[in-house]
């Protein structure tokens, strides 16, 4: 009896083992951003530093731009939102198979289930870097309330915290805007897309609409307390569309 138990267990065992490969490779053939994510190493990523993977075989002066964007990046994010609570991890492709390969599309980076950001090779730069890391903060700091926030708020804020001069003219600029207008912004992800996917200048249009709200306020303290407030259950509708 005792030995037969044991080979019940090992046949159990083995049994949930095939189980559990069989579902990790559904998800990494669905969802390979994910898994990729979860398991940087089995799609031919390797760390760099602390939560920075590279793809494997690049050299080291594309590792020290990489690491040097980050960085950059990294300060960006901060200086905007003090005691940050993200540390979403980043991986980084200098080809175009490696992107493929862990998920991405036509994208310059993407923020990942508010746990990773992925970078393309023309996302190994400052402002894209500081603007993934943006959504993944806002959201980690959001919390089930992400749903409040309007993408056009987010995809504008993210191009303001990164300090993108592509959508917004210099700091020292009496006023930001490079294009403003009073049209409706898209308010789903699945309308952003749409839109940034005719007219690219939408970032420069949410950009402004979002640094005009933020400079009427007195600065970035205005994101968080608009932050604090929803998570105290008030409505943006109320705080901000009002």
């Amino acid at each position: 009896m005792r030995i037969r138990g044991r080979r019940r267990w090992r046949w159990a065992a083995a049994g949930l083992a095939a189980l559990l490969l069989a579902v990790g490779a559904t998800v990494g053939a669905a969802y390979p951003s994910v898994a990729a994510t979860t398991c940087p190493r089995c799609y031919g990523l390797v760390p760099v530093r602390d939560g920075l993977y590279a793809e494997r075989g690049s050299s080291d002066a594309d590792q020290q731009r990489l690491i040097a964007a980050y960085g950059d990046a990294n300060q960006r994010v901060d200086a905007f939102y003090p005691g940050r609570k993200s540390a979403p991890t980043v991986l980084a492709c200098f080809t175009p198979s490696c992107y493929e390969r862990i998920g991405g599309g036509g994208e310059r980076g993407v923020a990942v289930l508010n746990r990773a950001v992925m970078l393309s090779p023309r996302g190994i730069d400052p402002v894209i870097t500081a603007h993934e890391l943006s959504h993944v903060e806002l959201h980690v700091r959001l919390g089930s309330r992400r749903d409040q926030i309007p993408q056009w708020f987010d995809e504008g804020l993210a191009v303001l915290v990164s300090d993108d001069g592509r959508y917004l003219l210099p700091a020292d600029a009496p006023d930001r805007c490079r294009i403003a207008s009073l049209e409706a912004l898209p308010r789903t992800l699945p309308e952003w897309l749409r839109a940034a996917g005719s007219d690219e200048q939408v970032y420069a249009r949410a950009a402004c609409r979002v640094y005009r709200w933020v400079d009427a306020r007195g600065g970035h303290q205005a994101v968080l307390d608009l932050v604090d407030r929803l998570n105290r259950g008030e409505q943006f509708s109320a705080l901000v569309d009002g």
